[in-house]
């Protein structure tokens, strides 16, 4: 067992502490959605097809999940600064691999590994960070973390974005920013970071490798199903199927073998904790949130309304902006008293009126000023559910229970966005077959108004040189099922913004029931491993 205080930093020493903590979670999460803008240079640059691409975003999210659970038990194996420090390697020498890759075999084979290096970075960075903080001050420290966590992923389309369109050389590069970072942060961790000392370390024969290849198949085939299930059309794809079995028999052995294995690689008992069990739910739901609106709103401005990727990626900033404001603010009035569970079902709500918002305002034209208020309301939401829900998590946890607790809340996250992407993506693409269909059937050809409307369309496109004024009649039915097809699109979306929404309102009633710490400030733990 460490002692709450025997790690805490004071001075210059914790300000360079948090810091590199801060550098390699924003290196992890940013690289999550960086590459999204770069798809068709892959495309072209590799000679590969959208799916085969589609694997270099796949590869880096199985990796990720894989690794998260596993962080605590590894941080023990090896010490938690070599371990980090080893992990910032990875990751850093898989980026200048990746940048250096000429086929798109090799790319997917070095972006797993580089999600292997960078899922450890993130749950490792939050106990690091805590854990330098003083018990009376860890709300700050959660703050201070939860603001790479939030803002990262809406850093990177627009980064990748501009790196795209201004830095000679294309899509390497947005590898290749990683590496400057990663050199400085291996330095300053094997420097400065120090290690609990642990009481124990298992021996060869007592690793659990079995339950790390159960976890392995269990959260490798999941991711895949997520990732690709949309694009292989479900369940009508064999593959789909087989992992899908897999996954439910490596889900149902790896729980077993982890509740009767006596050294078990993740310790599923930590989730008895009520709060910690809270706050998974809780952060699968903000995950499904989080990546789900990062993931619609550039997609809906680009493919409705034409914007560029960096003009969809800028949009994103101002919310990002408000959310690293609100942070420290949250911080202090957690350091100050207040409630985790009031903090988070306010966040829930008003990322309710967000999402009602989106669901008012979407139309086939929306301007971009429609967009502004509507996103500062999303920054300020995301800010006010991060630091409550994190600290509510792990508020009752104590010793190593505090990397495991974390790491469970890490991977829930990560899941729900992942989770969120593949039912809103499977959702509007029934939901505008829905609309189409719906909107088809209220056009009847003899409608004079819709008589009306295409003669004039074909009048119009007849003036500006169709061939003849039947040709002309045909471009104007195509025009007009363009308009309907667009609209349906719009309606999906509108859709999605909705079902979100009241995802988030039904929970605030239940955050409100969570049983909280009645100690004044935020006292995440006693002790930390």
């Amino acid at each position: 067992m460490v002692q709450a205080d025997s790690l805490v930093e004071y001075g210059s020493r914790r300000v360079i502490i948090t810091v590199t903590a801060i550098i390699c979670a924003l290196l992890e999460i940013v690289d999550t959605t960086i590459v999204n803008v770069a798809i068709n240079d892959m495309k072209g640059n590799l000679g590969a097809t959208t799916t085969e691409v589609g694997w270099v975003i796949t590869a880096y999210a199985i990796g990720n999940v894989i690794i998260v659970p596993m962080t605590s038990w590894l941080a023990q194996q090896f010490g938690r600064r070599n371990y980090f420090a080893v992990s910032i390697m990875l990751f850093t020498l898989s980026s200048f691999l990746c940048g250096n890759a000429t086929g798109i075999t090799e790319l997917v084979i070095f972006r797993f590994l580089q999600g292997l290096g960078g899922g450890a970075l993130l749950v490792t960075s939050q106990t690091i960070i805590t854990e330098s903080y003083p018990v009376a001050k860890r709300g700050m420290a959660q703050a201070i973390y939860g603001m790479g966590v939030i803002i990262g992923p809406t850093l990177g389309p627009p980064l990748g974005g501009w790196i795209i369109d201004n830095v000679q050389g294309g899509w390497p590069y947005i590898f290749y920013i990683n590496i400057p970072l990663g050199i400085i942060a291996t330095l300053l961790t094997l420097q400065f970071v120090r290690s609990p000392k642990y009481s124990e370390k298992s021996a060869a024969a007592d690793i659990d490798w079995i339950g790390i290849a159960l976890l392995a198949t269990f959260v490798g085939s999941l991711q895949y199903i997520l990732e690709k299930g949309h694009d292989d059309d479900w369940f009508s794809s064999s593959t789909i199927i087989i992992l899908t079995v897999v996954a439910i028999l490596g889900g149902f052995f790896f729980i077993w073998r982890e509740l009767t294995f006596r050294n078990p690689v993740v310790n599923l008992r930590v989730l008895k904790n009520g709060n910690l069990r809270v706050g998974t739910i809780l952060s699968f739901i903000m995950g499904f949130g989080l990546y789900g609106s990062t993931f619609i709103i550039p997609l809906y401005t680009q493919a409705t309304l034409g914007w560029t990727a960096t003009q969809a990626g800028l949009l994103m900033v101002p919310a990002a902006v408000t959310t690293g404001f609100m942070m420290p603010i949250i911080g202090r009035l957690l350091q100050a008293g207040a409630r985790q569970q009031l903090l988070a079902a306010i966040g829930m709500f008003m990322f309710f009126i967000f999402c009602f918002w989106g669901y008012k305002i979407l139309t086939p034209d929306t301007s971009e000023q429609s967009f502004f208020w509507m996103l500062i309301f999303r920054g300020a939401a995301l800010g006010l559910l991060f630091i409550p829900v994190t600290t509510l998590s792990l508020s009752t946890l104590k010793g190593r229970e505090i990397g495991e607790g974390a790491a469970f809340t890490g991977m829930m996250r990560q899941l729900g966005g992942s989770f969120g992407i593949a039912i809103i993506t499977t959702f509007m693409a029934q939901q505008v077959m829905v609309h189409r269909s719906d909107l088809v059937s209220k056009l009847d050809a003899t409608n004079p108004v819709i008589q009306n409307r295409v003669t004039g369309m074909a009048q119009s496109f007849a003036a500006k040189g169709a061939v003849s004024f039947d040709i002309a009649k045909q471009d104007a039915y195509k025009a007009l099922d363009y308009a309907v097809t667009k609209q349906a699109m719009v309606l999906s979306y509108m859709d999605v913004f909705l079902y979100i929404g009241l995802m988030f309102l039904v929970c605030v009633p239940f955050v409100l029931m969570v049983r909280g710490n009645r100690n004044k400030g935020v006292k995440i733990n006693e002790a930390l491993h």
